[in-house]
């Protein structure tokens, strides 16, 4: 019993001795350890270490102080968001992406897969330093984010992408506004890097530029987006290469139409009216709706027109089409107004052809072709009587002797005052007949001339 015992201590002591070993080995083990570090917080430690990033100087560009460094470039177009003919600029919003090698950045990998970054990664490496020539404006977009991606190859290739949204110039000529196409230019170039650094490219020539086919614009119709390269010179740095996106868009007129060149040929033929109006007719209000408005009218239009475009030094198709539209009803007043003012002078002329008819009236049938008597005071003499132009001497009556005190003499109206007569009155007729022959070619000069303009305005500029 005494040896049982014993040996029943002996073996719980050596239960709790391994117990103790057991416990101890699990809670110093290294491997133990490591499953309890957290390991987002040593991801970051393993992406340095995995790109060595810290070994290497990234303000350098990859393989200097040897050949330029080829940065392939492409784009795609997610929108273009306005057009501004005051400002003469376009903004446009693309995916810009960059493709170069660097073997800096190269790192061992058995799947051959990338690794996708963020922005945060790009401040610590070395990336082109690409932007956009005559830019006025230009952000990258940040929310929720900021909108960049990096993402590296095993073999050290990398690709670069930001989203972009741009403002830059673009020089319009507007010589045929509102019938004009315009072609626009976003250019791209390294700012510090010549040519003798970076080699900037497209990478798939024109089929580096893609566009949505969504993209559409209020007054313009996008007619071709394409791509160009050349290189840029600067007096003071040297030669750099440049890239161009081209597009090329063509105004829409029906606007124009509806809002300018329908109004002003209204305007033009609302001006005619006045033509067809008989003389009598024609009143003060009449002058002021057919010739007032008409050219208030035509002043609104083009004060609107040139209001929504810039100061320019020539001369536009519009302002062409609303000047002679102005000619044409500014002319159609002075034709109102001509025939208004020669009517009053004529009436005035005739009036004063009556009064002095009444006053020169005689007691005779002045003006009949046959003649006439009448009786002369025998104080006349003989010679006095015989001395009167354009009459004749009739014998006397018989009459009493105590009564042959008067003559009787047998007078006509002269051949040239007749002849006078009829000349003035026929050149007061031919005069008020000229001016109903002015509204009478009026009508057919005005409407011919302004459908030949027409005619030859849209064949010029159509």
């Amino acid at each position: 019993i005494f040896i049982l015992k014993n040996v029943g201590l002996s073996m719980l002591c050596l239960f709790i001795i391994l117990s103790s070993l057991l416990i101890a080995v699990f809670f110093c083990s290294p491997l133990t350890g490591k499953r309890m570090v957290d390991n987002t917080k040593s991801r970051k430690l393993k992406t340095d270490n995995l790109l060595r990033v810290d070994d290497h100087d990234f303000t350098m560009r990859p393989a200097f102080a040897g050949p330029a460094v080829p940065v392939g470039v492409d784009v795609q177009v997610e929108s273009l968001d306005s057009i501004s003919e005051v400002d003469m600029d376009f903004t446009m919003t693309l995916y810009l992406r960059h493709y170069w090698k660097d073997e800096r950045l190269s790192f061992p990998s058995t799947t051959n897969k990338s690794m996708t970054f963020d922005g945060r990664l790009v401040k610590k490496i070395w990336v082109p330093d690409v932007f956009f020539v005559h830019s006025k404006r230009s952000f990258i977009h940040d929310t929720t984010t900021e909108n960049i991606m990096l993402r590296v190859f095993p073999d050290g290739h990398v690709l670069y992408s930001l989203r972009v949204t741009v403002t830059a110039a673009c020089n319009m000529d507007f010589s045929r506004f509102p019938l004009d196409s315009q072609t626009c230019t976003l250019e791209l170039e390294s700012y510090a890097y010549t040519d003798e650094d970076l080699m900037l490219y497209w990478k798939s020539g024109d089929e580096s530029l893609s566009t949505d086919d969504r993209i559409s614009l209020s007054q313009f119709l996008i007619q071709k987006f394409h791509t160009t390269s050349r290189l840029a010179f600067y007096s003071s740095t040297g030669w750099y290469n440049r890239l161009y996106i081209n597009f090329t868009l063509r105004r829409h007129i029906f606007f124009f139409l509806l809002q300018t060149y329908f109004p002003a040929t209204l305007m033009v033929m609302l001006s005619w009216v006045s033509f067809w109006i008989d003389q009598p007719k024609r009143t003060l209000w009449l002058y002021c709706a057919t010739g007032i408005t008409t050219v208030l009218t035509m002043s609104t239009i083009i004060t609107g027109v040139n209001a929504s475009m810039p100061r320019v030094s020539y001369i536009k198709a519009v302002d062409i089409y609303l000047w002679v539209s102005f000619v044409f009803v500014f002319l159609s007043v002075l034709e109102y107004a001509a025939v208004n003012y020669l009517t009053t002078l004529r009436d005035g002329k005739d009036r004063k052809l009556r009064e002095k008819a009444r006053e020169q009236s005689l007691p005779c049938t002045c003006g009949m072709s046959h003649t006439g008597t009448m009786m002369v005071d025998g104080t006349y003499s003989e010679s006095d009587t015989n001395s009167l132009a354009g009459y004749t001497r009739a014998p006397a009556p018989e009459d009493p002797p105590e009564k042959q005190e008067r003559m009787v003499v047998h007078i006509s109206l002269d051949n040239e005052s007749t002849a006078t007569k009829k000349k003035t009155r026929f050149r007061s007729f031919s005069f008020m007949q000229n001016t109903h022959a002015i509204d009478t070619y009026s009508r057919m000069i005005f409407p011919g001339s302004y459908i030949i303009f027409n005619l030859i305005y849209w064949s010029v500029y159509c």
